[in-house]
C-alpha cells in the first residue's frame, strides 16, 4: 500500500524543503520506506539539500519522457530513496508540469510513503503536486504574511477536494513578534501538528547535504522533525485522523 503525501507552501522560502527532507530521513531511522521526490521542476532545491542534483537521470527526464521513473531513483546515504529534479535550464524547455501527476503515480507501485517536495506559490507547478497527492502537509512560518499565504493554499487544497493533514511551523522563535500556534491554527481552521525552532544546525546540515536529524540528531530542530515523525507512526499524539491511516503504510 502507498500514500502520496505532498509538502505544500505558498510563500517561498518557509522550510518546507527542509521538512520534506526531514521527514524522509526521520522514517527512515525507523525502518520506513520513503521515497521523497523534488517535485519543483522550475527551481528545485531538494535536490541541492540532498547532493544529487548532479545525478544522470532527473525527474526531468521523465517528465520529457527520456526515461522511465524507475531510472530516476536513488537511495540516499540517510536511508530512504530520492527523485531528483535537474537544475539544468535546458530542461526547462522540455517538461510540462501536469505531468508530474502521472510520474508520481507511476511510483504507487512501490510500497511506502511518497514525499512530494512542491513548489512555492499557488501556480501550475504547486497545483500539480497537489493533484497527485492523497493529502498534503502545509508548512509556514510563524508570520503573518507567511501565514496568510498557508490560508490561501488552505482554501485551494479545500477546493480540489484534497485533505490536509495538518501544519507545520518552521523556524518558530526567532522572533518576539511572531504567531503562536493556536493562533495560526485557528486562523486556518488546520490543526498544527509539529513546530520546528530556529536553529544553526539546519543551515549547517544543508550545507554537507545531510538532513538534520541525520547529522545533528541531538539538536532543536533535529528533536522536533523526530517528534512529527514519530506521530505520523502513532508513536505520539496525536494519532487520529488522516495521519492515523498511515500506520498500516508505515508498518506500525
Amino acid at each position: 500500500m502507498t500514500m502520496v503525501l505532498s509538502i505544500i507552501s505558498a510563500k517561498g522560502g518557509v522550510g518546507k524543503t527542509t521538512t520534506t527532507a526531514n521527514i524522509a530521513a526521520a522514517l527512515a531511522k525507523r525502518q520506513c520506506v520513503v521515497t521523497a521526490v523534488d517535485g519543483n521542476v522550475t527551481t528545485p532545491n531538494l535536490s541541492i539539500h540532498l547532493g544529487c542534483a548532479l545525478y544522470p537521470v532527473t525527474l526531468h527526464d521523465v517528465l520529457a519522457g527520456r526515461a522511465k521513473i524507475e531510472e530516476a531513483i536513488y537511495r540516499h546515504p540517510a536511508g530512504f530513496h530520492v527523485v531528483p529534479a535537474s537544475l539544468s535550464v535546458d530542461d526547462l524547455y522540455a517538461v510540462e508540469p501536469s505531468r508530474l501527476s502521472d510520474a508520481v503515480r507511476a511510483l504507487t507501485s512501490r510500497p511506502g510513503l511518497i514525499l512530494v517536495d512542491g513548489a512555492a506559490g499557488l501556480g501550475r507547478e504547486a497545483r500539480a503536486a497537489m493533484d497527485c497527492a492523497d493529502s498534503l502537509l502545509i508548512v509556514t512560518n510563524p508570520d503573518m504574511p507567511a501565514v496568510t499565504d498557508a490560508l490561501k493554499a488552505v482554501k485551494l487544497a479545500q477546493r480540489l477536494g484534497k485533505p490536509i493533514v495538518g501544519i507545520v511551523i518552521n523556524r518558530a522563535g526567532a522572533h518576539k513578534h511572531e504567531m503562536s500556534a493556536k493562533e495560526i491554527s485557528d486562523m486556518l481552521e488546520v490543526p498544527v501538528f509539529a513546530t520546528i525552532p530556529e536553529d544553526k544546525s539546519v543551515p549547517a546540515s544543508i550545507a554537507a547535504h545531510m538532513p538534520v536529524v541525520v547529522m545533528k540528531p541531538r539538536s532543536r530542530s533535529a528533536r522536533a522533525f523526530n517528534k512529527l515523525a514519530a506521530t505520523m507512526c502513532g508513536e505520539a499524539e496525536p494519532e487520529a485522523g488522516i495521519f492515523s491511516s498511515l500506520l498500516g503504510i508505515l508498518g506500525r
